[in-house]
């Protein structure tokens, strides 16, 4: 096992860290095994508990550790990588191997407001689908969904069901309505009580807010507005360096 280095100019709450992290990623720490405690750790590398504890808060807030009140702290399940592309919560777990649910919360058919209205490209006061659901991977509720679709584009989709349905898949089969480009955009946020209840958060537990805009032949044909768990997703993209002009 790797040891601190006192003389080296990389703090020792990091190279602690460090340390952690790759047991965790060499499977020597296993996913929902308890980490040595504080004293462990300080007996075994020489730390401060001061030092010691520093460490574990970083992983702690960075998602790879989870503190439970009375028992200890334990390795956190791996984060989801949100995609940064147009597909379905559905298609998107399906692909990682997880079996995707829904819980329908709310369903009903609503009057645009003038927000919204101009969200969906329609009239103030057009009739709009509202579909609210709890999503979830392998039954633990990951997100909750509030989709809103012009009733014009799907007139009786209020008829069909959607538990543990892509709505995206109805909305193709049933209307023809692919969903062939879109616009997104991401906020952090707070989660309001009501949904950190459903989503198993403590109150005041870290989201990511998620609006975005679906479209079908250049037609805006859902608007999401999503609260996801932040500590079970992560955003990754692509990094690229722009053409340097000659």
């Amino acid at each position: 096992m790797a040891q601190i280095d006192p003389d080296s100019p990389i703090p020792k709450y990091f190279q602690l860290r460090e340390i952690l992290l790759d047991l965790i990623d060499n499977h020597e720490l296993a996913i929902g095994a308890a980490i040595p405690s504080e004293r462990e750790l300080c007996q075994r590398f020489g730390l401060s508990r001061m030092t010691v504890r520093q460490a574990v808060d970083h992983l702690v807030s960075e998602g790879r550790l989870q503190r439970v009140p009375g028992k200890g702290t334990f390795v956190a399940r791996p984060k989801i990588e949100m995609p940064l592309r147009l597909i379905s919560f559905t298609e998107e777990m399906r692909s990682r191997g997880m079996e995707p649910g829904s819980i329908d919360l709310d369903r009903r058919v609503v009057r645009a407001s003038a927000h919204l209205a101009r969200e969906l490209g329609i009239q103030a006061g057009d009739e709009v689908h509202f579909v609210e659901r709890l999503r979830t991977a392998d039954g633990e509720p990951m997100c909750i969904e509030r989709a809103h679709v012009p009733v014009a584009l799907a007139p009786d989709l209020d008829a069909h069901e959607l538990s543990d349905r892509s709505l995206y898949s109805v909305l193709e089969t049933r209307y023809g309505l692919i969903m062939d480009a879109g616009e997104l955009t991401i906020d952090a946020g707070i989660a309001d009580p009501g949904d950190a209840d459903l989503l198993k958060l403590p109150r005041g537990g870290a989201v990511l807010l998620l609006q975005q805009r679906s479209f079908s032949g250049g037609v805006c044909a859902e608007l999401g507005v999503s609260t996801y768990r932040a500590d079970r997703y992560q955003l990754r993209t692509v990094l690229e360096t722009p053409a340097r002009r000659s």
